[in-house]
């Protein structure tokens, strides 16, 4: 372990021997918060083309994404919505579709008839209570069916510019493994981040950490060796910290895979996504 990683893990003097432990003492609320800002400032650095990772055009497309990408991968949800918006581009197509043929086109993601419901249902909404617009304003995305903070959040942030904090999976595992927070609540967490972030840098540390964790920090075995912010982890050492090992665990562009989006924003240093059915 490196001198900085002693530096953030601590250490302390023990009674009986005199010889230093790696015993962390307690981390008050402002070092907390520098080592949650210097986080983010690294992450940057480390991931400076950061970006939503579902292909859109407009809100109506992303909102629609974002709702089919519960419980499966951004990647089946890019190779999924292209027949989708070819044959419904607006609220008005898909409110009015038959739900058979929009099951069929949207099975490969899984939950596809519930799926169906939410989206034809918030369709019909922003049709006929929105006047055929997706609504800019967080207590209004909210009133469509399937659509909850975090969906909410994400087309606010990558659509409208307005600055949110989107809870997701990877979000609040790695939240939780920084202790930024020890809630189990999106909620909750999106609440005591809040505190920790200017309101300025909500969409993008929310893309930086979600990134973080889909390429390293992973929920069964983090690539630690090849971390960038070790030295700011508390939790180093839960995954490999071999180098060597932890490098074949890195996943899209930092494991030389292609990444999620078949259309990635021009900056993205990975290899786009192979359309469905493709071979790569």
């Amino acid at each position: 372990m490196s001198g900085k990683q002693n530096s953030a893990l601590g250490e302390q003097l023990s009674p009986t021997s005199g010889k230093r432990n790696k015993t962390p003492k307690p981390e008050s609320r402002l070092a907390m918060v520098r080592r949650a800002r210097r986080i983010n400032r690294e992450l940057a650095d480390a991931y400076p083309y950061a970006h939503p990772e579902l292909d859109f055009e407009n809100a109506f497309q992303l909102l629609i994404a974002t709702v089919l990408s519960a419980q499966t991968t951004d990647l089946r949800v890019n190779q999924t919505t292209p027949a989708l918006f070819a044959k419904y581009p607006t609220p008005e197509d898909l409110a009015a579709a038959e739900p058979e043929a929009v099951e069929e086109i949207i099975r490969p993601t899984g939950f596809f008839r519930a799926k169906t419901r939410s989206i034809m249902g918030l369709s019909a909404a922003i049709r006929d209570d929105f006047g055929g617009e997706v609504p800019g304003r967080l207590k209004d995305l909210v009133t469509l069916p399937g659509v909850g903070r975090k969906t909410a959040f994400v087309v606010l942030g990558n659509a409208f510019g307005v600055p949110g904090i989107t809870v997701d999976t990877h979000f609040m595992r790695l939240a939780r493994r920084w202790k930024w927070t020890d809630q189990d609540d999106p909620v909750k967490i999106e609440a005591e981040i809040a505190t920790i972030f200017p309101k300025s840098e909500w969409t993008m540390l929310s893309h930086r950490v979600i990134f973080h964790g889909r390429r390293i920090c992973h929920a069964r075995r983090p690539a630690c060796g090849a971390c960038p912010i070790t030295h700011l982890c508390p939790a180093y050492g839960e995954g490999e910290t071999d180098p060597e090992k932890a490098r074949k665990l890195l996943k899209y562009e930092k494991g030389g895979q292609p990444g999620q989006r078949l259309k990635p924003p021009p900056d993205y240093p990975g290899k786009p996504a192979p359309a469905l059915g493709a071979i790569e």
